[in-house]
């Protein structure tokens, strides 16, 4: 009997051992992508991501994706603001800090308050890659404490959602009084500029490249950090939306939700809008509300095997063992996967249900390379390119710091 309890706790102790260092490495994992990040993908304070000159290259050559520039800093801000909450780490905290500045010179080199997708040095050896690559929305010139820059516009919807979802988060896992300072004056200047111009991003000779007209889900995301935030200015402009469009936010979601396959996209925008708008409502009839909008969307993408949404459904709801052991196992496949644009086909790997589409989702690892693995389509056979682009990872630690915050991991 002694002899079986002693072989069941050294069986115990190995486990718990093991487990221990897979945590460790995991974290390990974490750090590692954040340092990258801060080494190659903030060379001007806002996510961008280097174009190698080659696929086996470590030689820099240029830069791309910059009209996303704007939504993955406000998801990398939200990413080290969970880490800062549980590891109090002082490189999460300056990460933090670098992010912001990002965020504020986006907005400050408009002269409007415009958020701007993207910016960059005038001269910054690799401007070129990226307004070339961004002609087609504009290229225009601002200043920035007094440095020149040259900034991309055309902001799209989903430019102001990432950086709301990430003041948001920012806000409340960083209790410094300087952070939430810093956040106070960005939330109000940008939202601000919205409510001024009738929620039309307008561009500084007129133009307008999208309207919020419509999306109350979206409105009022936006003006729920607003309220969280700066309540003195928006908490009763947040109440009287509410009272106005709360019954109406159901409505684009359910309509985005027939279609679970084209513009993937929308759900991450989605996500991260109902994130902020349901996590902050202080009144159950409202919450009750905006969750039967969230529903809906849960039951058309809670089955694509997708961490980020797991992890928002986690932030939302209690502790569920089935969907959390899932998240901790597309954690572990994303870090198997590359981290450079390679040509990946998956025809004869996965059942297909069309010429380019899977019947079911994809593993993580196999899926197509891309910016942010969650916003893209999990049915994708077939994508990616020479393998000389890399991206930053944004995608795993966003997750992984909340499934630490949240007790998944």
């Amino acid at each position: 009997m002694k002899r079986n309890l002693k072989r069941s706790l050294i069986i115990w102790l190995i486990i718990l051992s093991t487990a221990g260092a897979q945590a460790r490495a995991a974290e390990q994992d974490a750090i590692a992508i954040s340092n990258a990040i801060q080494q190659r993908h903030l060379p001007n304070g806002t996510i961008i991501d280097p174009i190698f000159a080659s696929a086996s290259s470590l030689e820099i050559v240029g830069y791309t994706r910059g009209g996303d520039s704007a939504t993955w800093t406000g998801h990398y801000l939200a990413a080290e603001a969970f880490r800062y909450k549980v590891t109090a780490s002082p490189d999460a905290l300056a990460n933090i800090w670098k992010t912001l500045d990002g965020i504020r010179a986006l907005r400050v080199v408009t002269g409007t308050n415009l958020l701007a997708r993207c910016l960059v040095p005038t001269d910054w050896p690799f401007a070129s890659s990226i307004t070339h690559e961004e002609a087609g929305h504009g290229i225009r010139s601002g200043m920035v404490d007094g440095h020149t820059y040259q900034w991309v516009g055309e902001t799209s919807r989903d430019q102001y959602t990432g950086v709301f979802f990430g003041l948001g988060i920012a806000y409340d896992m960083v209790e410094e009084p300087s952070v939430r300072a810093f956040i106070h004056t960005e939330v109000t200047a940008l939202l601000n500029f919205l409510l001024d111009n009738n929620w039309a991003v307008v561009m500084p000779n007129h133009s307008i490249s999208t309207v919020f007209w419509g999306r109350y889900d979206q409105q009022l995301s936006f003006l729920q950090v607003g309220r969280h935030i700066n309540p003195d200015q928006f908490a009763s402009l947040y109440a009287s939306y509410r009272a106005q469009y709360a019954s109406a936010v159901v409505a684009p979601i359910a309509f985005e939700c027939l279609d679970d396959y084209g513009a993937y996209f929308k759900f991450n925008i989605d996500e991260d809008n109902l994130y902020n708008l349901i996590r902050l409502e202080e009144t159950p009839k409202n919450r009750k509300r905006y969750l039967k909008a969230y529903k809906i969307l849960r039951r058309t993408i809670g089955d694509h095997r997708n961490a980020h949404f797991n992890m928002i459904d986690r932030g939302l709801k209690e502790a569920d063992e089935t969907r959390d052991a899932e998240t901790r196992s597309l954690l572990e496949d994303w870090l198997k996967r590359p981290r450079r644009d390679i040509s990946v086909d998956n025809r004869g790997k996965y059942r297909a249900c069309g010429n380019s589409r899977a019947c079911d989702p994809i593993g993580v690892a196999d899926r197509v390379p891309t910016d942010f693995v969650w916003q893209r389509n999990p049915f994708d056979l077939v994508g990616g390119s020479n393998g000389a682009i890399e991206s930053a990872g944004i995608d795993y630690i966003l997750p992984y710091w909340m499934a630490r915050y949240y007790g998944v991991l």
